[in-house]
């Protein structure tokens, strides 16, 4: 295996729109939404042992998650954990990954994904993955995965392409544009035009063409990590994110680089693809029964009279529903959330007001 290839994995994220499941002490990358055996970051982890060797596996997550990256993946070394004092968005801690990697081996080629997707089709997965190394080892150039959409979905950003390939004989095509999630119409004619693709945020590149792309777009932040060359993968690594994370601004790696860069390429894919941003692509993604109903897990759930739900319960509990039609029913630690499916994007708002009204204690 390539000793060159590195991975990435962001692993930070609260997942406030699968609360009350997902809680900021336990958010959704630590939780097997599926009854398999696995959390997302466990199958995450696993997909990426057929890319690179174990040991150029990184996870970068906030501080107050480490024990459960150790837990759940005991194969990591502590070196490997990055961890961030504080939420900063994509960019951040994209540049701190890269530099953390590149003072290891400045001939590394690393992809960068999330810790909370799902791939239906794991050959067709690292198959594109490996093209977009073997490219991007030998090009200064920043590459993405791109989703080629089955419908008109508002809750994903969308990447054009161009007829212009990377090279006369290749399939990774010249990003046009970026668009952030659209409205429906929009989409609609996004999938009418057969060049749009979802962003999936996964990303390929050089340790030197993503140093060079934030040297360029992100000057600020690229001299305050490469002030701190002589501390990573040292005992002062901890001390010298804990005050650069402080003088960072919050921007995405998106917003930051890949929507300003001139050297950006995307591989149109198809491999099972979710992003499992909502209830509504877990119930895509789970079986379900001959009238629509997604109940995980199903032994004491007894469903009457009811159609299209999406039901999570802990196994123990009991639950009878009857009636429902079209509905998300949770439950996690004794807080119950019964909400029709069409209105699911309220969840967010919905976390906001418990917050308001009763602080951390159901957060």
């Amino acid at each position: 295996m390539n000793k060159n290839k590195y991975a990435l994995i962001m692993a930070g994220g609260v997942g406030s729109r699968f609360w009350p499941v997902s809680r900021t002490e336990f958010p959704k990358q630590f939780i097997d939404f599926f009854g398999i055996g696995k959390t997302l970051i466990q199958s995450t982890y696993e997909r990426f042992l057929e890319i690179c060797p174990p040991e150029n596996i990184f996870i970068v997550t906030n501080e107050i998650y480490t024990d459960l990256i150790k837990e759940q993946l005991p194969d990591m070394m502590d070196n490997q954990i990055l961890a961030e004092p504080m939420m900063r968005n994509t960019a951040p801690c994209i540049a701190y990954g890269a530099m953390k990697i590149a003072e290891i081996n400045p001939e590394a080629t690393i992809v960068v994904a999330p810790s909370d997707h799902t791939i239906a089709n794991q050959a067709a997965f690292v198959k594109a993955i490996d093209k977009c190394m073997e490219v991007a080892t030998g090009c200064e150039c920043l590459i993405t995965l791109g989703i080629k959409p089955n419908r008109p979905d508002t809750g994903y950003g969308y990447i054009q392409y161009a007829d212009e390939t990377l090279q006369a004989d290749n399939d990774i095509h010249k990003v046009k544009t970026f668009t952030e999630k659209p409205n429906l119409e929009l989409a609609k004619s996004f999938l009418q035009s057969g060049d749009f693709l979802w962003n999936a945020g996964i990303f390929i590149w050089s340790a030197s063409a993503i140093n060079k792309a934030l040297q360029t777009h992100l000057p600020d932040m690229h001299e305050i990590f490469t002030s701190g060359k002589s501390s990573y993968n040292t005992v002062n690594e901890k001390a010298f994110i804990s005050n650069a994370y402080q003088l960072c601004t919050n921007i995405s790696i998106d917003f930051g680089i890949m929507e300003k860069a001139d050297n950006v390429y995307v591989l149109p894919s198809d491999f099972g693809w979710s992003d499992l941003g909502t209830w509504a692509s877990i119930y895509e993604m789970a079986e379900k029964d001959y009238v629509g109903n997604a109940v995980i897990p199903s032994e004491q759930v007894m469903m009457y009279d009811s159609s299209n739900c999406m039901v999570n319960v802990p196994e123990e509990k009991l639950v009878i529903l009857q009636g429902l039609h079209d509905y998300i029913v949770v439950e996690s630690n004794n807080t119950l959330l019964i909400c029709p499916r069409a209105e699911e994007q309220n969840v967010k708002n919905i976390v906001a007001d418990v917050k308001g009204k009763f602080g951390g204690k159901f957060i």
